[in-house]
């Protein structure tokens, strides 16, 4: 088995518009089946998904000099809101899930294998 990071891709730069309640409630309660059938399977490794970019802090050693700032890297526009690691038989396996996650979430997803194995 390896292991694989899907997370979503960055975007095109074309804004989404907000989801009503009843979108955000039923996309939730979608995404928690697929999380669900991924753990039957036994692919389920670990996911999260992260708060606002906001909350960020940016570290950045130089030499002995550590300097902390709030926030994303100022350059950056797109931000990772969560992600999952999965473990497959192949990288074919590993882009079925893909698949279901960017027909779920309506945007696409990088997949990624780890370089070394993972313990869990």
């Amino acid at each position: 088995m390896t292991y694989y990071m899907l997370r979503p891709a960055a975007s095109d730069g074309a804004a989404r518009p907000p989801m009503t309640g009843q979108e955000i409630e039923e996309t939730t309660q979608a995404v928690l089946a697929l999380e669900a059938e991924i753990k039957s399977a036994g692919a389920w490794v670990f996911g999260g998904r992260l708060h606002d970019p906001s909350t960020a802090t940016v570290v950045r050693a130089t030499g002995d000099d550590v300097m902390t700032t709030d926030g994303p890297f100022a350059e950056t526009k797109d931000h990772l809101g969560g992600f999952y690691v999965l473990q497959a038989d192949d990288l074919d396996g590993a882009l079925a899930w893909a698949s279901k996650v960017s027909a779920l979430i309506r945007t696409s997803i990088e997949v990624r294998p780890f370089v070394a194995e993972m313990t869990s």
